[in-house]
């Protein structure tokens, strides 16, 4: 018995749109990325959300939040909003375990990415890390999943060990906003042999989502403590504000 070639079953194997049910050979159809994902918005520099209209065309644009009260990172690009209908395809990922969509984020991720032109790729890229009972609870890290493949197409070394939770926390996305400080507040660490990898370099932090970026700018704020020089966040899809 012939058997067809590995490169040729996904022809064979029945396929259907993650968002519209569409059959066909990719996990998101044309039509659906053109309408969901082909519209780029002018947003932050520092923490991606949309800016005002008169800002357009200005990669280095920052919106007044950021004049006001500085983060601690340098840079945040994202693929989309969290908005639906893309927000129930991070939650069929990091829920529902379909782990077929992380190479599609990833792939959506680095031609956003990419189109920053004017903005250098980090030295290193690392993720933020799950708790151990929520990393035992869920069985994979979602960010990791999508950052594996990132780090593969921008060609940039993974180093998905380099932050390390140094105790669990509450789920951020149950809190109110001004508990989400306390809550990360000193929450995670830098891998003791990584140390000198960070000093004077450019550092790239992944997330699936970036809600209010507290979480990031904790992390950001620890490694420039331990002396990297930058620090740039990377996240597939932004929560707009309410």
């Amino acid at each position: 018995m012939r058997f067809a070639p590995i490169a040729k079953l996904s022809t064979l194997l029945p396929s259907a749109c993650a968002l519209c049910g569409e059959h066909g050979q990719q996990v998101l159809c044309a039509p659906c990325q053109r309408r969901y994902l082909g519209t780029a918005q002018q947003r932050c520099r520092q923490c991606a959300l949309p800016v005002v209209d008169d800002a357009k065309g200005d990669s280095n644009a920052v919106c007044g939040a950021c004049l006001r009260d500085a983060p601690a990172f340098d840079n945040t690009i994202t693929a989309c909003n969290y908005a639906a209908p893309l927000d129930q395809l991070v939650l069929n990922l990091k829920f529902g375990h379909q782990l077929a969509l992380a190479p599609v984020f990833s792939s959506l991720l680095r031609d956003a990415i990419l189109e920053r032109r004017n903005a250098a790729l980090p030295d290193i890229l690392s993720i933020v890390p799950l708790g151990k009972a929520r990393l035992a609870e869920r069985g994979f890290n979602q960010a990791l999943e999508i950052a594996r493949p990132l780090a593969r197409q921008l060609g940039i070394p993974l180093a998905a060990q380099l932050l390390q939770r140094a105790r669990e926390t509450a789920q951020q996305s149950g809190l109110h906003p001004d508990d989400r400080q306390k809550n990360v507040r000193n929450a995670f660490a830098l891998a003791p042999e990584a140390m000198d990898s960070i000093k004077g370099r450019h550092v790239g932090i992944f997330d699936d989502v970036m809600t209010t970026g507290t979480t990031l700018n904790e992390i950001a704020a620890m490694l420039k403590r331990f002396g990297a020089e930058k620090v740039s966040n990377y996240v597939f899809a932004r929560t707009l504000p309410h």
